[in-house]
């Protein structure tokens, strides 16, 4: 039986590969657009006869940080109330920066006690907690890490660089980070919403964490090996983060480094635990950040931007 499943962030970068893959299986797969302030009853209407909601669109980057809870929690919070209305299981995408930092020695689990650290990180918690509190909601929440792949902009810069001849080294050393390809985070959105798990919180990623280093080698070898990593030292990365800031508060140009990331790449890192995507879901991701990084380099370099 063909289901209705609507999709919310369907022109981003994972919501068009979830878009995708659903309806290569055959689901009726209803992309909508939803911005603050909501017409709510425009929503309801949206959602009806949905099995299931997901909610992937969200505010990443954002001039002043209210905005982050304009886009985050105040969205999240329309889109709860009209998935419960149309009797719709939510699956609704987090972010590991809601549970806040850990390092790969201590990684968290799901049912610790959140930290987060940044605007974007407590606007995600938020959100969270606004799905937890709706009445009447089935509802699941994954918390992926950085998610990287095909027509990813995150990453994009740094591949750049790399394409240039150099790679910034930043941030701590020891620090490491939870990556998943987008696929596999396909794979865990897609059990979500066929297992429909009510009131669990689930954190995506392959269980592999990644030093920074790791990463730039990975991502040297597979663009241009001749590359040089280049240490850049934090009172460098701090100021850089300042001018990012007036960028953004000026222009509104989303900036390759802010007060957000200057947080995230001085911390600790962010590594959590990946067993109950594992027992829960039943996905194990399947590609490693080598295999993942070069899949990335040559669909880059195929579409022209690299």
């Amino acid at each position: 039986m063909t289901r209705r499943i609507v999709v919310t962030g369907a022109r981003g970068f994972i919501g068009g590969h979830v878009v995708e893959a659903l309806t290569a299986r055959g689901d009726s797969v209803a992309p909508i657009v939803v911005r603050a302030p909501c017409d709510d009853a425009a929503l309801v209407e949206a959602c009806r006869g949905a099995a299931c909601v997901i909610h992937l669109a969200g505010v990443i980057a954002a001039r002043r940080d209210d905005l982050f809870t304009t886009g985050n929690v105040d969205v999240t919070r329309a889109v709860a109330a009209a998935a419960a209305a149309a009797g719709a299981h939510l699956v609704h995408t987090s972010s590991l920066a809601a549970a806040g930092p850990a390092p790969p020695d201590r990684p968290r689990g799901e049912d610790d006690a959140p930290a987060p650290i940044t605007a974007y990180g407590r606007s995600k918690l938020e959100s969270e907690r606004v799905v937890q509190a709706t009445p009447n909601l089935g509802w699941t929440i994954l918390r992926p890490g950085v998610v990287y792949g095909p027509r990813d902009r995150g990453l994009l810069t740094v591949f750049r660089y790399a394409a240039r001849g150099w790679l910034p080294l930043v941030g701590r050393p020891t620090a490491a980070y939870m990556f998943i390809h987008v696929d596999d985070a396909v794979c865990a959105i897609v059990s979500a919403v066929d297992r429909a798990l009510h009131g669990e919180t689930v954190f995506v990623g392959h269980p592999a964490p990644v030093f920074v280093r790791d990463l730039l080698t990975t991502i040297r070898a597979a663009t241009n090996p001749r590359a040089r990593i280049v240490r850049v030292p934090d009172a460098v990365l701090f100021m850089a983060a300042l001018a990012g800031e007036v960028v953004r508060a000026t222009t509104g140009e989303r900036t390759a480094i802010n007060r957000r990331r200057y947080a995230e790449l001085t911390s600790p890192g962010f590594v959590c635990r990946v067993d109950r995507l594992r027992d829960r879901l039943g996905v194990e991701p399947r590609i490693d950040l080598a295999d993942g990084i070069r899949s990335t380099t040559a669909w880059y370099r195929d579409n022209g931007w690299i």
